[in-house]
């Protein structure tokens, strides 16, 4: 991230580090911490952090990367990289802190400090929009609100701001004092209590009290009583406070709301007198965020007609990358609500994980409020773009545009978005990943609907952020030298194919598995460059195998006996996991078939036993224990016996995700990760911890009113017992949504309220009962996401959550999500 920059050694002083300097005058401009991220190598600092990875672990990646200074903990590597600037302190994280602080402490800006169970980033963006007309402002990209995060957002704090906004978010107690000293809030938000993100704290209260201290030395605490009277806490920290409820009396009291189009007309007494706003949203979430922002703008002095006019202008704030499918084979990353430098990092580093096409291309606005001369901007968005291997660059802007000859690639520019589209042709694109990436007043939506495929009205969303943050959970579960194989079979549980094997090869997972070759092939297509392992190899894909460098699972002496004749042309010991079958009766190895298995390994030139792994049956449930200790006892018994014949180790694995977490003793040398990735666990009570990473929603396609009596759908098996209204939404049984869910077995979720499904599920609709509700054609119908889960779904057919996922068809798009 931009920021003043400062010498190495003058950061060494400030650290109290123990220095190893080659070159103390070196500048810092940028700190790092993901070897992955790195913007312009010469100029940053990377930040060895121990946190679910090591990061000295990814060192050497950082110095191929062009990094020549580094902030360490371990002094091994001074002497492995001779020409770098090494600072060693006792803990890396507290040394991000501790400079970001340095760094906060050195303008006299004002300060805004976000925190809340929800909101926040929401909160921010519209500040954003509403202050950014009077104020120079500097605040948190996307939702940089952790330990690491929030330092990393003070950093991009320069002499030209004089307001900053800034998020917090925590986990556990003793997490926020470090935060309010970095941030510095004079003025601080509480924007709710709830139950989200509350595994680290023992209460409610307990999780108020602590995030509260961001606020100990704040001059103005704006917050509603509504979500702190119930603790009758004795003190609340910040000299002066701002209260705002739609329940109760307060400075800002909503005493009503009215709904009409898309919006929310409000009404409050403030001062004693009536105002009113509107709000340009009208889900309940939209409409708190819009309060708490109305009780910003007063607090801070502005009118009720001024506030009145801003409010009415805010505009919806997608924070997350949208990853859909393109014309012309090509992959789509919609990022067009915002252009700044530190976003366009991001945006480029995801634009970076993604294989399955060779060309990159990137339509870039111009950037506005930087704080830095146009020039000095487009040569480090030049020389950014390079970095990243970007193939071609669009243009678009007069600004950008002027600058055209420091950008050496294949490029193209435009003075506005319409001469863009007035010369847009389909066959300019084709194969290619495109990011899309400009300024709000660009509307580059219009260019994302051009290059996007006409998306079926039902679409499964993947949270990207969701699923990484799955694999940390499992990750800090196991010990660092255990490696991690994900399961990605069957389209990936339903969730896709490259897209997810992109994210997991990016994050550094050891090995994916999928069920049949073929699978496995179209991941090498899409450029996925790790160890894959076939589960079900067929003798008829062996050549495909080897051509693409997958490795077959061998479960019988039949199997491998054709592999090993399928070798013949093949020079280098080649790569097999031998299952054992320890009780799953399904495929594998048995006691009496090692012998057979014995000898035919025993000396063998052709093949590497590279893993050795059998499957634990019911290793989630406690009642059957004794059985899963049966199999780990089993397994360790014939491994111990090819082992000896072997000569080597090969890696052992036997856990499951449930297994994960319930039985450590289990973990081996590697785990295998299958739903739990994807936010389901049997292991784990209520899927604890973990996160869930798939909304399917769909659309109302009509309205019809229906009387007493009249019957719905096929055969007449839906009959309404009294007059009303049903809702045909665009999803049937050729979509995966499954016929057990007809005659009132399964429900939707529309405008927040659940609405039970009526008469038999279509092949292509289902009708759903929303009598007594305002429901309209093209309303939202949410067919299962964190609340409205699958478990729940599962359960009400009598199946599984896996089955939900895995029928999920094709014809429905997917759109993927990424923070």
């Amino acid at each position: 991230m931009q920021s003043t920059t400062y010498t190495i050694a003058e950061i060494a002083k400030i650290l109290n580090a123990d220095a190893n300097l080659i070159n103390k005058d070196a500048i810092i401009q940028y700190l790092v911490i993901d070897s992955r991220s790195v913007l312009v190598p010469e100029s940053s600092l990377f930040f060895a952090l121990n946190a679910h990875r090591n990061g000295h672990d990814f060192i050497p990646d950082a110095y191929k990367q062009g990094v020549r200074n580094f902030v360490i903990t371990d002094i091994k590597f001074i002497e492995l990289y001779k020409d770098c600037n090494f600072l060693c302190v006792n803990d890396g994280l507290k040394a991000l802190q501790s400079l970001s602080t340095f760094h906060r402490h050195r303008f006299s800006l004002k300060t805004i400090g976000i925190t809340g169970s929800n909101g926040k980033t929401i909160v921010k963006e519209w500040l954003y929009q509403l202050l950014s007309s009077d104020f120079n402002i500097v605040r948190s990209p996307k939702s940089y609100n952790s330990q690491i995060g929030v330092p990393l957002s003070v950093w991009g704090i320069t002499a030209d701001n004089n307001l900053g906004i800034f998020e917090a978010g925590i986990s556990g107690l003793n997490e926020m004092g470090s935060l309010e000293k970095i941030i510095g809030p004079e003025i601080g938000i509480l924007t709710n209590i709830n139950e989200a993100h509350a595994e680290g704290f023992s209460s409610k209260e307990e999780k108020l009290k602590e995030k509260l201290k961001l606020f100990e030395n704040a001059e103005l605490l704006i917050y509603s009583p509504d979500y702190v009277d119930e603790f009758n806490l004795v003190h609340l920290p910040a000299k002066n406070k701002f209260t705002w409820s739609c329940m109760q009396k307060a400075d800002l009291q909503v005493i009503d709301e009215h709904f009409f189009e898309d919006k929310c007309a409000l009404k409050a007494i403030y001062h004693g007198i009536n105002i009113d706003c509107v709000l340009p949203f009208k889900d309940k979430a939209s409409i708190e965020n819009g309060i708490i922002c109305w009780a910003t703008l007063l607090s801070l002095g502005y009118t009720a007609e001024e506030s009145r006019n801003r409010l009415s202008r805010l505009s919806a704030v997608t924070m997350r990358l949208e990853l859909k499918n393109g014309i012309n084979q090509c992959s789509i990353i919609d990022d067009s609500y915002s252009a700044d430098i530190s976003s366009l990092g991001i945006a480029l580093d995801f634009l970076n994980q993604q294989n399955q096409h060779p060309k990159k291309t990137v339509i870039l606005s111009d950037l506005f409020e930087t704080g830095r001369a146009d020039e000095k901007l487009y040569t480090e968005i030049a020389d950014l773009l390079k970095q990243k291997k970007v193939h071609r660059l669009i243009g678009i802007g007069a600004h950008i545009s002027k600058f055209a000859y420091l950008f050496r690639l294949e490029k193209a520019f435009f003075v506005d978005t319409d001469a863009f589209i007035q010369s847009f042709s389909n066959g300019q694109f084709n194969h290619e990943t495109i990011l899309v990436k400009g300024a709000r007043r660009f509307e580059f939506g219009k260019i994302s609907k051009l290059l996007t495929q006409k998306i079926h009205d039902t679409v499964l969303e993947i949270d990207l952020n969701a699923m990484v943050a799955n694999l940390q959970f499992y990750r800090s579960k196991t010990e660092a030298r255990v490696k991690i194989m994900a399961m990605v079979k069957a389209f990936s549980y339903g969730s896709g194919s490259f897209e997810i094997a992109n994210l997991l090869q990016f994050h550094k997972i050891d090995y994916l598995a999928v069920a049949y070759a073929d699978e496995g092939i179209a991941l090498r297509k899409a450029g996925i460059t790790l160890p894959i392992m076939v589960m079900s190899p067929q003798e008829s894909a062996f050549e495909a195998i080897i051509t693409h460098k997958l490795e077959p699972e061998i479960y019988s002496t039949e199997i491998l006996k054709a592999f090993l004749n399928a070798l013949d042309d093949v020079t280098s010991l080649y790569p097999i996991h031998l299952k054992i079958d320890t009780g799953m009766h399904r495929l594998g190895f048995d006691d009496c078939d090692l012998n057979d298995l014995i000898n035919l390994i025993k000396n063998n030139q052709k093949i590497k036993i590279e893993s050795i792994f059998s499957h634990l049956v019911a290793s989630a449930e406690a009642e059957h224990d004794g059985f899963t200790q049966l199999q780990l006892n089993k397994f360790e018994h014939v491994v111990a016996k090819l082992i000896a014949v072997l000569g080597y180790k090969p890696i052992l694995h036997i856990a499951n995700t449930a297994a994960i977490t319930r039985w450590p003793n289990a973990q081996m040398d590697m785990v295998r990760l299958g739903i739990g990735l994807y936010g389901f666990d049997a292991g784990l009570p209520n899927n604890r911890n973990i996160q869930t990473t798939m909304v399917l929603k769909t659309t109302v396609t009509q309205v019809k009113i229906v009387k007493k009596g009249e019957t719905v759908g096929y055969s007449r098996r839906g009959v309404m017992a009294e007059d009303g209204k049903i809702a045909t939404v665009k999803i049937g049984y050729a979509d995966g949504y499954s016929r057990a869910f007809g005659n009132g077995v399964g429900a939707m979720v529309i405008n927040g309220i659940s609405v039970n499904t009526i008469g038999s599920i279509c092949m292509d609709m289902t009708m759903l009962d929303v009598t007594g509700l305002d429901v309209k054609a093209g309303d939202e119908a949410i067919v299962f996401n964190h609340d409205h889960n699958i478990a729940t779904l599962a359960k009400q057919i009598n199946t599984i959550p896996y089955e939900i996922l895995t029928n999920i068809s094709q014809r429905v798009k997917r759109v993927y999500f990424y923070d």
